[in-house]
């Protein structure tokens, strides 16, 4: 899951920025209206956390351009602002969600997955094929049940593959979807990582098994390989 955060404190936008990427989300961090919306335009997101006080402007002005432009994406206000009519502004412009600083990390994350769980939105609690499951909240994987130690970027990886299961993933899609702009990305990075988790689901006896269409993408079908 690919997430904007939208925010001109430095000191906090590396805290939330590390939180999230602890909680499985890959996050790109702009601290302009004119960075973010450049940003938007390029990537495809998942969701927006976006600061309300930005030194070039108001973050409602980035929000109503987002919902002008047909954009569904969810937004989590995050801001200062803590009137009643500062909030009923912001969920009319089209917020989903609206947190007031100071917060707890944990709320943040809680309330970023509620969002994205929403009816139309991407997550979903429990992702299953096979033997195998994730879960989605917990960051978990188990085959047969049992949990299964998995790097981070092994279980983004997974994650994405389980989301489109029996659909070819393209390489660019999986990029896009598990690299941030200030992420090194060679020609070969995704390759290296499906083989890993490859290697990785054939030594827990995971019946699934990832298939690769050469010049297309990525397949992950039920049934052992």
């Amino acid at each position: 899951m690919r997430v904007l955060l939208v925010e001109d404190n430095e000191r906090l936008a590396e805290f939330v920025a590390a939180g999230l990427r602890n909680a499985g989300f890959v996050v790109d961090t702009f601290t302009t209206l004119a960075d973010s919306d450049a940003a938007f335009e390029a990537a495809p997101y998942h969701a927006v956390i976006l600061d309300l006080g930005l030194p070039d402007g108001d973050g409602l002005h980035l929000l109503k351009s987002f919902r002008t432009r047909g954009s569904n994406c969810p937004v989590l206000v995050l801001t200062a602002r803590d009137g009643i009519t500062d909030r009923v502004t912001g969920l009319n412009a089209g917020a989903d969600d609206y947190l007031l600083k100071p917060f707890a990390m944990e709320e943040l994350v809680a309330r970023l997955r509620a969002i994205l769980r929403r009816p139309g939105a991407a997550l979903s609690v429990l992702l299953s094929l096979g033997n195998l499951s994730f879960d989605t909240i917990g960051r978990e994987v188990r085959v047969g049940g049992e949990l299964v130690a998995m790097p981070r970027r092994e279980v983004e990886m997974l994650e994405q593959l389980l989301r489109r299961a029996g659909k070819v993933v393209p390489k660019r899609s999986l990029e896009e979807g598990l690299y941030g702009f200030d992420d090194e990305v060679s020609s070969n990075t995704v390759e290296v990582l499906v083989s890993r988790l490859r290697k990785r689901l054939q030594q827990t006896s995971a019946k699934v098994t990832v298939h690769t269409l050469r010049g297309i993408g990525y397949m992950l079908v039920d049934g052992a390989p």
